[in-house]
């Protein structure tokens, strides 16, 4: 069977749909955040430690900041770079 290779994406219904399979959720950094926007952009997952530091944001949230930044996400592949591993990069472009 063919492994999915990691890819960079600005895809919002690919990146949405790669967080939610996997039970994750949009999120910022909450020192980062100013004024009811979104700071520091992370993609929040279960049971690892953003708990304390993250807040969840909406999707439309974190998609406008990412567009704003002009940045993409990078999903791990399935190829056994980063087995079953949560997404970790979010990269200005």
């Amino acid at each position: 069977m063919p492994t999915k290779a990691s890819k960079t994406t600005t895809d919002h219904e690919e990146i949405r749909r790669w967080a939610e399979e996997r039970n994750e959720h949009p999120a910022t950094v909450k020192r980062t955040a100013k004024g009811g926007g979104a700071g520091i952009l992370r993609i929040d997952f279960p049971g690892y430690s953003g708990e304390e530091s993250l807040k969840e944001i909406s999707w439309d949230k974190f998609f406008e900041k990412l567009e704003r930044l002009e940045s993409r996400v990078h999903l791990p592949g399935q190829n056994g770079e980063w087995p079953n591993q949560p997404l970790r990069q979010i990269r200005q472009s």
